[in-house]
């Protein structure tokens, strides 16, 4: 008989959002009024700094964060705790932006990350077998930003072109990788984990592009502004 392991902090992470999405946006899409509430307050807080929108201290129950775990893992520190706060209220706030008006829900887990991953959906938005060089470039802007509210803005704007297409998302693993992000050296980490998702996508019709460079290594940016509407 094998012991589990604890779950790593970051793993704490992504469960922990995972289990505040999957049942809001169940509700959600049953019509409940407390879920239709919830999403308009937290679609607010869509790129922007916890701090600037109060109105979502207490909204979502983050207490298992706080918690110290059942699994005999180590509780977070301070610093671990900030950090985790931010990433799930990043993901929560970018996954209500993108349930807003969908139909089915826009949080979709899966087990395998390259698959599921920010890359892939970006890839998605692109016709079969081509790479849209504009749509590509969001995807590096958002792997250099230099803080998390820009990384938060930025994917604000990669997130209004998947609900455009209604093309899901992981906000489990996203808010994992951001919390990854904000660690010493995990910014490296989590690029080249979008940009395999990037590559590793395979559409009906897509082949492997030869000579096609990955987002994590692209430092080129983008300044067009975006002209979709939230």
């Amino acid at each position: 008989m094998t012991t589990a392991l604890p779950l790593t902090a970051s793993q704490r992470v992504r469960e922990t959002t995972n289990s505040l999405i999957r049942p809001l946006q169940r509700d959600l899409l049953s019509d409940r009024p407390h879920a239709v509430a919830a999403l308009a307050r937290l679609r607010r807080g869509a790129g922007k700094d916890t701090s600037q929108v109060p109105d979502l201290w207490g909204l979502i129950d983050i207490g298992p964060l706080h918690d110290r775990p059942q699994d005999g893992g180590r509780p977070f520190t301070e610093e671990q705790l900030t950090r985790a706060e931010d990433a799930v209220h990043t993901a929560l706030t970018l996954w209500a932006l993108h349930q807003q008006s969908r139909g089915h829900g826009m949080h979709q887990s899966g087990t395998h990350p390259a698959h599921h991953g920010l890359g892939a959906a970006v890839r998605r938005l692109m016709p079969p077998g081509e790479i849209a060089e504009p749509v590509r470039k969001r995807l590096v802007r958002a792997g250099t930003a230099p803080d998390l509210p820009q990384l938060a803005q930025r994917l604000r704007d990669l997130v209004l072109l998947l609900r455009g297409q209604d093309i899901p998302l992981d906000y489990a693993l996203l808010a994992e990788q951001l919390y990854q992000w904000q660690a010493p050296g995990g910014r490296d980490t989590v690029r080249r984990a979008w940009g395999r998702s990037f590559h590793a996508h395979r559409g009906p019709q897509d082949t492997p592009q030869a000579g096609v460079p990955s987002p994590a290594a692209s430092p080129e940016h983008d300044n067009t502004a975006d002209k979709d509407a939230p």
